[in-house]
């Protein structure tokens, strides 16, 4: 696997297209909203509660009665306030339940403060999902916000800094042209680190609807490489490469060690063995010396894939 330069942040190029595409998405666009959502806590106050209050982030370990999806999930609160919002690239039909479900949990732990919850879409999409803001079920009935970010009008964007790298996003019919602008308004900030950042940000988020030609063309691409979010990223990505190139090496040797078992082996045995997690692949080489035959492999993947 090797490391790319996306306009001048950093993307992993994979042999497999999906996980390129869920890497992508999980982690540059969840962590990028995050990173703005507590940089420029009054900014998005502004727009989502109504008031440029102060807030501080709130762990999401503080509400949990079980494992939940904490990884697009962005909790902050003030003395009277907690802002909940979760940024999607794509519909989820799981959304409302999520909705309802973590506006119990605050309450139990914070019944005294207003509760603000947001859906934003960043992706225009002609889904209906898009649409439900409400969870309904027996006589629980739950309602939240939604936005859309291609309806929303451009300007509102550039009122606060922390909201420039959404504009591009927002309803136009010249995505290059807001995108220019952005730049514009982001060298006449104050600051060098905090032009690389937003300049990182809006690179990032331009991705999703404008190419990496254009988006080079019009963002430095030395102030992005200069941001704490490129430099994160980048960080992150090694990782996911070091990760994927030691899950390669054990399903290698998970192959070496059945082939010298059984001589040959089954394309769907190899690609059943493709597919396993790195403790899947584990527990599998611990149990290689018990097979007899491709028939207790079989057996063990049915019991152990899962």
């Amino acid at each position: 696997m090797k490391i790319s330069v996306f306009g001048g942040v950093i993307a992993p190029y994979k042999d497999s297209k999906s996980l390129t595409s869920s890497w992508y998405n999980r982690t540059m666009f969840d962590n990028v909203s995050k990173f703005l959502v507590e940089q420029y806590s009054a900014d998005f106050a502004s727009w989502l509660v109504g008031e440029p209050i102060a807030l501080t982030e709130l762990s999401p370990s503080e509400l949990s009665l079980e494992p939940i999806r904490a990884d697009a999930l962005i909790l902050l609160q003030s003395a009277d306030v907690v802002l909940h919002c979760e940024f999607q690239t794509d519909p989820d039909s799981t959304m409302p339940f999520r909705m309802a479900d973590y506006a119990l949990r605050v309450f139990r732990r914070f019944p005294q403060k207003r509760l603000v919850q947001v859906v934003i879409y960043l992706r225009p999409t002609d889904s209906e999902l898009v649409q439900q803001n409400t969870f309904t079920a027996n006589r629980l009935y739950h309602e939240f916000q939604v936005v859309r970010l291609w309806e929303q009008p451009t300007e509102f964007f550039f009122q606060r800094p922390g909201l420039l790298p959404y504009a591009v996003l927002s309803q136009t019919s010249d995505r290059s042209s807001v995108l220019r602008e952005v730049a514009e308004a982001i060298d006449a900030l104050q600051g060098r680190q905090q032009q690389s950042n937003l300049a990182a940000a809006t690179g990032i988020l331009a991705g999703l609807v404008l190419d990496k030609q254009m988006i080079r063309r019009l963002l430095r691409r030395e102030l992005m490489q200069e941001s704490v979010i490129y430099q994160e990223l980048r960080k992150e990505a090694r990782e996911e490469v070091r990760q994927e190139e030691r899950l390669k090496g054990e399903q290698l040797l998970i192959l070496e060690q059945l082939t010298n078992l059984f001589i040959e082996l089954p394309q769907n045995i190899q690609d059943a063995i493709a597919y396993l997690p790195s403790d899947r692949l584990k527990a599998l080489s611990l149990a290689l010396l018990r097979f007899k035959s491709l028939e207790d492999f079989e057996q063990w993947l049915k019991e152990n894939a899962g």
